[in-house]
């Protein structure tokens, strides 16, 4: 069994002296840095957490300003192809008017030149015939 004499009461002692000399050499300093890598930890825990929202709701708002953006290009690109639309009828409206004017303006030539072409004609018409005439009946008229 065990005996209790000086030497067990020198080992007692020997063993509390060494257990507060580690604690204040090794157990304390070892606890303070556990505890500010632990207080760290944590703050950069946080700092994770709100960076994660921050980035969550910069995700969010950039979804939102994506789609505001593509309606926004989508009436530009609608508005773009309306005037596109209303410029080539003007512009198909001008060239027909402008094709029209031109064949008027040709009938006009034509019918002028119809009627130059055929007072000619009545001209050398009446030469012809007088001609004719005269060769038929062999005298002048």
């Amino acid at each position: 069994m065990l005996k209790i004499d000086y030497s067990f009461l020198i080992q007692v002692a020997n063993f509390l002296f060494l257990l507060f000399v580690l604690n204040i050499i090794l157990y304390k300093p070892i606890r303070k840095i556990i505890g500010r890598r632990r207080a760290k930890v944590t703050t950069y825990a946080d700092s994770i957490e709100e960076l994660r929202k921050g980035a969550s709701d910069y995700e969010k708002e950039l979804h939102e300003n994506t789609e505001s953006v593509r309606r926004e290009g989508f009436q530009v690109k609608e508005g773009l192809k309306n005037e596109g639309l209303n410029r080539e009828k003007e512009l198909v409206q001008e060239a027909t008017h402008e094709a029209n004017d031109r064949m008027e303006k040709a009938r006009r030539e034509m019918e002028q030149t119809l009627l130059d072409v055929r007072a000619s004609l009545e001209k050398e018409m009446t030469n012809f015939s007088k001609e004719l005439a005269e060769k038929i009946l062999g005298r002048s008229i």
